[in-house]
């Protein structure tokens, strides 16, 4: 508690903007780690979860378990590899302290894809997968433009 007041105080205290910036870089490189330490447990039991998932449908129909869940299991890829993706933003974020929008946009473009891959036309309606089409066409056209402008 005492630790808290102090900083406060040393805040409140500061005339120097520099202090301050270095205050702000520490606290968001520790945000950055503990999401970071975060995101790799998550991602771990994502991916046992999925282990579990394929085993019980195995052993429980192992002719056939393939044409019920495939899409489930398809989903559950992707969540890992949309975890990966969050992760290497972080990452890059601590090696850089930028962000890289070329990465956020392909995580999201990842995101997007999952939902159209287990998208459920009974569920859903057709408007819902035309608002899903525009947001690929979106991300899609925001990446191209940001390859060509790397490229220059």
């Amino acid at each position: 508690m005492a630790r808290g007041k102090n900083l406060i105080k040393h805040i409140l205290t500061t005339g120097k903007n520099e202090n301050f910036l270095k205050l702000v870089h520490w606290i968001e490189n520790l945000v950055a780690k503990v999401l970071s330490i975060v995101l790799l447990v998550l991602i771990l039991v994502a991916l046992a979860d999925l282990v579990f998932v394929i085993t019980r449908n195995i052993l429980a129909e192992p002719i056939g378990f393939i044409n019920k869940t495939l899409i489930e299991l398809f989903g559950l890829f992707l969540n890992i590899l949309i975890a990966l993706e969050l992760l290497e933003n972080i990452t890059a974020y601590l090696k850089k302290h930028i962000f890289q929008v070329e990465l956020v946009i392909a995580t999201s473009l990842i995101a997007v894809a999952r939902k159209i891959i287990i998208f459920d036309l009974q569920k859903y309606s057709g408007t819902d997968l035309i608002g899903l089409a525009l947001a690929i066409l979106a991300l899609s056209i925001s990446y191209w433009l940001i390859r060509r402008v790397r490229s220059n």
